[in-house]
């Protein structure tokens, strides 16, 4: 089957693009470097909880969900619908704290309750995620999908292009062009995730016909799981429970240790997502699309996960798989990048293939015209304006936008290496399990522990950098020791139990913060008192309170139902 698009699906495509850059210029607000890197603090609801379900849910995630489907486990679903979980406790606990401290960024946060070190270190360690997990990520996707359309074209070229397209309106524009276009690129991208899962359905005879063909393959012996097991989203582990080889992406034990850590760096710590909810207008308002958020995570394991599934129906033949995306690997099972896009070619008829692929690019340029601004907010609050604290509000703008600039070429060089590790869920989550447990440790003791110190913070964070690079160079190098071969849930736990050990005997053994430094720093019981007084104004429909409570029963159904 030919990956060549009509003449209709690349005038869909240019419209498509050149409509979204006009519209994110037109949308930009940068008179002051408040409104250039916060959108002004005047985000509604609606648009804050769509902006984080568009920034979370990226090429990069869309491409990483399908692939593993594919290779029937289901567990990746569970980073999806605990996020409910984690922002329903963002909400109740770290939201209040983040919209009246009035910061820019997460990293200033972190010198308010500790210190200036505590703020340089996750300032950079931040700003390198975003490089090598979100944007460099969404860059290797859109060569993926690009290098199928036009596969003569050097893979440089094309990241090249797409990295510009996304800086076109996020250099000019600031956060407001970012969100705004997020909005439209989000309907885009689950409207083209609804109509593939229809089609994909209609291939294999409808969810019942989907679920007689796992049944028969798995009475044939073809595979070792009934339909039952494949759309399940919890495993049992095949061999060593603790290995990284022998159990599912997500086991049953990582939803108790690994999951809700990352959950809570990528929802509560991350300037990449947090920077929306710094913007909304108000604490209800940020509330509100946090919750909201949750809410439309739920419905990704029937639009972005099930295809996977479909995906392997259709193509588990090697050779019709081959023939599909005539890509570098025999089949699929080896490169499951490629199962979203090879759905695509497969099933969807002209124009609706151009419009679907519009909308996968663009949530590769969601993800990194918000990591560009997120980052470029670090690099100017954290760094240019503790340098030059004299700058004028368009002055750090433009230091912002040469930011941007910068961090594009380094995206850019360093996203063709990815390829080079294989899976590209299993890479993201691998990254994020170096960098998130330090920081998540050093934000709950500082939020739930007046004693926690600032050398505790500094000194955890540093532990967990050293601990992490023994483990990056061990696996590198191949090490055979248990200590390198454990699953990346485990290691993240461990990591993080190991800086929360350090940061507590650290702050024992050091000078207690003083009673300055904690006003208005710590959560205390009072609060929860002073807050239903203030929600008592509210009718009950808008006390988030009642959200959250109606949207965990609405997970707790759909998370039994593929239990």
């Amino acid at each position: 089957m030919s990956t060549t698009l009509t003449i209709t699906d690349f005038l869909v495509i240019i419209v498509y693009f050149v409509g979204i850059i006009v519209y994110g210029i037109s949308q930009s607000k940068r008179a002051t470097s408040e409104e250039y890197f916060l959108g002004g603090r005047s985000l509604t609801w609606p648009v804050v909880g769509i902006s984080l379900f568009a920034a979370n849910i990226s090429s990069s995630t869309l491409i990483g969900l399908a692939g593993s489907a594919y290779l029937l486990d289901m567990t990746v679903y569970n980073y999806e619908w605990y996020a409910v979980l984690v922002l329903v406790f963002f909400a109740i606990f770290f939201l209040p704290f983040y919209l009246k401290s009035g910061v820019y960024t997460m990293p200033e946060f972190m010198e308010k309750r500790y210190d200036a070190r505590s703020r340089y270190y996750f300032s950079f360690i931040t700003v390198v995620g975003n490089v090598l997990i979100d944007t460099a990520a969404s860059l290797y996707v859109g060569t993926i999908v690009l290098g199928l359309i036009f596969p003569s074209v050097d893979t440089w070229i094309i990241i090249v292009l797409l990295a510009a397209a996304a800086a076109a309106y996020t250099i000019p524009g600031g956060l407001n062009s970012v969100v705004k276009t997020e909005v439209i690129q989000a309907i885009v991208l689950v409207f083209g995730s609804i109509i593939l899962t229809y089609y994909g359905l209609k291939e294999v005879g409808g969810w019942d016909g989907m679920i007689t063909q796992l049944n028969d393959l798995n009475a044939a012996g073809v595979i070792d799981k009934n339909a039952d097991q494949a759309l399940s989203i919890v495993r049992e582990n095949e061999g060593d429970w603790w290995r990284q080889y022998d159990s599912p992406i997500v086991p049953w034990w990582g939803l108790i240790t690994g999951v809700p850590l990352l959950g809570f760096y990528f929802w509560a710590n991350n300037q990449f997502m947090v920077q929306r909810i710094l913007s909304s207008k108000s604490i209800n308002h940020g509330r509100w699309g946090a919750l909201f958020a949750g809410l439309l995570k739920l419905p990704v394991i029937l639009i972005m996960v099930i295809p996977g599934t479909i995906a392997f129906l259709i193509f588990r033949d090697a050779d019709i798989a081959y023939q599909t995306f005539n890509g570098p690997c025999e089949d699929l099972a080896n490169c499951t990048n490629y199962t979203y896009p090879s759905l695509l070619f497969k099933l969807l008829p002209t124009g609706l293939l151009g419009l679907v692929v519009a909308g996968l690019l663009a949530a590769m340029m969601s993800s990194i015209s918000a990591t560009f601004n997120s980052a470029s907010t670090l690099i100017t609050m954290d760094f240019v304006n503790k340098l030059r604290p004299n700058m004028t509000s368009k002055e750090l703008v433009r230091a912002g936008q040469i930011a941007t600039l910068i961090l594009v070429v380094l995206a850019s060089l360093w996203a063709p290496q990815i390829e080079k590790f294989g899976d590209l869920f299993k890479y993201l989550q691998d990254v994020l399990g170096y960098i998130a447990p330090p920081v998540v440790s050093a934000f709950l003791l500082g939020l739930f522990w007046k004693r926690a110190s600032s050398d505790g913070s500094f000194y955890s964070l540093i532990f967990g950098l050293i601990v992490a690079a023994i483990w990056v160079v061990g696996i590198f190098f191949e090490v055979d020791h248990w200590f390198f071969q454990m699953h990346f849930l485990l290691r993240t736990t461990v990591l993080f139990f190991l800086c929360l050990f350090v940061h507590i005997g650290v702050s024992l053994a050091s000078t207690a913060p003083t009673t300055a430094k904690l006003e208005g720093m710590i959560w205390t019981k009072s609060l929860i008192a002073e807050e239903t007084e203030e929600l008592r104004e509210l009718p009950w429909y808008q006390n988030y309170r009642y959200q959250a409570v109606v949207l965990l029963i609405i997970t707790a159904f759909v998370v039994g139902y593929f239990w």
